[in-house]
C-alpha cells in the first residue's frame, strides 16, 4: 500500500487528524505519556483504527503533537545564545524552559528520551543539547556557572521540574518558577 502524505488526504480525513493531534496535545499536556492512545482516540471522537491509521505508534503521535514545543525549545535556547551575557543567557533558558516543560508534562518526558525512537524528537532534543553546551561553556568562562556543572545537571533539573505535581497548570507554573531560581542559585559559582 502506497503511503500517503497527510496533504493529499481528504477533507474529513484531515478534519480527523487534526482532531487527534488537538486532544493529544491536550492529553499529553495535562497528563503525561501514560495516557492510552485509545483514551486520545476517544477525546479526538474518532475510533482507534482512525488514530493508528495516522499514527501507527505513539512515537511517531508524540512526535507530531510536540512539534510546537521543539520549536519553542530552540527558540529559548536561541534567545539565550544571542544574549551577550551568557550567564544571563544560561538562566533565562533555564527559567523559561522550566516554564515550558511545567506546561506540558508529556514534552518533558519525551525531551528527557522517553521516546529515543522518535527521530524527530531526539534530534531536535539533541540540537538544542548542542546549542545548550555551548552556552554554559561560555558561561563557565565568564566565571559565573560552577566549574563542575555538566550538561547532565540540566537534564536532572528538567526531570525534576518534571516532577511538580499541582492541583492547577498555574500552581505548576508557580512552583517551576520558585524551582528554576533554586536551581540558577545552586549553579552559580
Amino acid at each position: 500500500m502506497a503511503d500517503r502524505s497527510y496533504q493529499t488526504l481528504r477533507s474529513d480525513a484531515l478534519d480527523n487528524r487534526e482532531r487527534i493531534l488537538d486532544a493529544a496535545r491536550t492529553v499529553l499536556a495535562a497528563e503525561g505519556l501514560d495516557v492510552p492512545m485509545r483514551e486520545i482516540a476517544r477525546r479526538a471522537g474518532v475510533g482507534p483504527a482512525t488514530l493508528y491509521r495516522h499514527f501507527p505508534t505513539k512515537q511517531a503521535l508524540a512526535a507530531e503533537a510536540f512539534t510546537e514545543q521543539m520549536y519553542a525549545c530552540h527558540a529559548i535556547v536561541e534567545e539565550g545564545l544571542a544574549d551577550p551575557d551568557p550567564w544571563h543567557g544560561l538562566c533565562l533558558v533555564i527559567e523559561k524552559l522550566c516554564e515550558l516543560h511545567a506546561r506540558n508534562r508529556g514534552f518533558t518526558t519525551a525531551f528527557t528520551s522517553a521516546f529515543p525512537h522518535a527521530m524527530d524528537l531526539a534530534a531536535g532534543r539533541e540540537h538544542a543539547l548542542t546549542l545548550l553546551a555551548d552556552l554554559a561553556r561560555r558561561a563557565k568562562d565568564t566565571g559565573h556557572l560552577r566549574a563542575d556543572f555538566v550538561l547532565d545537571d540540566l537534564i536532572l533539573l528538567l526531570m525534576a521540574n518534571g516532577g511538580l505535581h499541582a492541583t492547577s497548570t498555574n500552581a505548576r507554573v508557580t512552583a517551576s518558577r520558585r524551582f528554576a531560581a533554586l536551581a540558577i542559585q545552586a549553579f552559580r559559582a
